[in-house]
């Protein structure tokens, strides 16, 4: 009695052995499934890891209001990209991203340089170096701080020449997001001043790190 009884619990055992067994694999995922899911989640993983460019998060087009010789305008600028940034440039207006220089199409004398600086950039020694390259176009003022009306609001460094040839700037100017840039712009004296002033400005005033 006693040996029927240990084989009964014996088989008992087995069962409950097999149940578990047949379980745990209809729940566990095959090896191809696993593979699967990592590869997925690598790819997606890699993917949401690189950081999208201006052209993919800001607008490809934008407007913004212009005081022209006709009055207040709606003008439309398109977004470019240069080497560490980007900004809206109008219609009037040519970008060379190699060199960051933007430049009106018509006269290319009417021109800017646009730098990115780096985060630990020496104000006190670029204010030196600016006001030795502006001395050759004529006197230096500064024009540094608030600048009341302006599109670019707020400079660090604006250095300005004027001379019987035109307007030489040198500005410092950080951005909205905390980075800063170099602007050297020539306003030559000619009858392309306003065409190129205003809508220069409005255009640096939407440069963009990347």
């Amino acid at each position: 009695m006693k040996r029927l009884y240990a084989i009964l619990k014996s088989i008992l055992v087995l069962v409950i052995v097999f149940m578990l067994t047949a379980c745990t694999g209809e729940t566990r995922p095959s090896d191809t499934t696993i593979k699967e899911t990592s590869e997925a989640e690598s790819v997606s993983s890699s993917s949401s890891g690189q950081k999208p460019t201006a052209l993919e998060t800001r607008p490809a087009v934008e407007s913004f209001e212009l005081l022209t010789s006709k009055g207040n305008q709606s003008l439309e600028a398109t977004l470019h990209q240069g080497k560490g940034f980007s900004l809206y440039v109008f219609e009037k207006f040519t970008f060379d991203a190699t060199a960051g220089r933007l430049s009106l199409s018509g006269n290319p004398g009417y021109y800017v340089y646009i730098e990115p600086l780096p985060s630990d950039y020496d104000l006190a020694q670029l204010e030196v170096a600016g006001k030795e390259e502006l001395r050759q176009f004529g006197d230096v003022s500064n024009f540094s701080g608030e600048l009341i009306e302006h599109p670019l609001g707020f400079a660090d460094l604006y250095l300005q020449a004027s001379g019987k040839e035109g307007i030489s700037d040198y500005i410092v100017w950080t951005s909205e997001s905390g980075d800063a840039f170099l602007f050297r712009l020539h306003n030559p004296k000619g009858a392309e001043v306003s065409d190129f002033a205003g809508p220069i400005h409005i255009s640096l005033s939407t440069v963009q790190s990347e």
